[in-house]
């Protein structure tokens, strides 16, 4: 049953990983994108976008120290 519970544990590892660099994507990546392509609004930097992308910054740093937590479950 160890190998099974490794796998499932690697697994939910993987599945948190993944939706934290989704994170990333999301809050961060598309709007310095859009931000650089002139497609977000005047004026580029607002306080708000910053803020916003921080937070989606940290929530996905979050999950990926969650992710790594689960990851210390593993048995030998």
């Amino acid at each position: 049953m160890t190998a099974v519970h490794n796998e499932q544990t690697k697994l939910l590892a993987t599945a948190l990983n993944n939706v934290a660099v989704a994170y990333i994507v999301i809050g961060f990546v598309t709007p310095v994108t859009a931000v650089s392509f002139g497609v977000a609004s005047a004026p580029p930097l607002r306080a708000g976008t910053v803020f916003f992308a921080a937070i989606w910054l940290c929530t996905a740093g979050g999950l990926h120290w969650v992710a790594r937590r689960v990851l210390r479950s593993l048995k030998r």
